[in-house]
């Protein structure tokens, strides 16, 4: 999700001109997968369900207009999730409704937006998020965010980053959630070129691929009328 149409910061257009979703749907395509994108101001914010029923990975960045994204469409994704499709919620996406639904906390965080340099550390380095990463990645100027951070322990933590005001953060999260992988990525504020950034691009092209569906069996639930060993 962006901020909607009438929202104007000229040093976002200067780094985005396109867009930040313009730029993933960019580089993702590059990577060979088949981007499509949705924004705020879009009916139904371009989620309707037979879009997010042909969607393997939803990625989610959103600032400032959270509150704007309409309920039904945040139970539509969480539906979703459950059932399979991955998600990867992007730097302030913490906030966003879909995020708070799926961990079940506030997402709440320190921030201050000095451009201070930022060092992402791999930590679970035979994790397939990292693939083709070196054991930390550097951003010269970036948002910080700092501890704590209001979420679930993760399931696996692939990032730390720490931040030249001292601060630390876990910036690489992973998490399942009924039958949907869900993937926490903290860098890409919108003034920062940090989405034209290669290792970061790798990261996120990652993710996607291991968030994706997997082929598993039909499963039923409920009452069971009879044994099947008496069938």
């Amino acid at each position: 999700m962006r901020r909607p149409s009438g929202y104007e910061n000229d040093a976002a257009h200067e780094v985005y001109p396109d867009g930040i979703h313009e730029t993933i749907a960019g580089f993702l395509a590059d990577e060979g997968f088949d981007p499509r994108t949705a924004t705020l101001d879009e009916p139904e914010h371009g989620l309707t369900e037979d879009v997010l029923e042909d969607t393997d990975v939803l990625t989610w960045w959103g600032h400032e207009a959270h509150e704007e994204v309409e309920d039904e469409v945040v139970e539509r994704v969480h539906e979703q999730v459950l059932s399979g499709m991955g998600l990867l919620v992007l730097h302030s996406g913490h906030f966003s409704k879909i995020f708070k639904r799926l961990m079940g906390t506030t997402c709440d965080l320190k921030w201050r937006d000095d451009g201070e340099r930022e060092r992402l550390w791999l930590v679970e380095p035979g994790h397939p998020i990292a693939e083709g990463i070196e054991e930390s990645i550097e951003l010269p100027e970036t948002e910080m965010y700092g501890e704590h951070f209001d979420v679930p322990a993760p399931d696996t933590l692939v990032f730390n980053s720490w931040f030249e005001g001292g601060e630390v953060f876990r910036s690489g999260c992973c998490y399942r959630r009924g039958a949907g992988r869900i993937f926490y990525f903290r860098p890409g504020h919108e003034t920062y070129p940090i989405y034209h950034n290669p290792e970061i691009q790798k990261v996120v092209a990652n993710a996607v691929s291991w968030a994706s569906p997997i082929s598993g069996p039909t499963l039923s639930r409920g009452h069971v009328p009879e044994s099947p060993e008496k069938e």
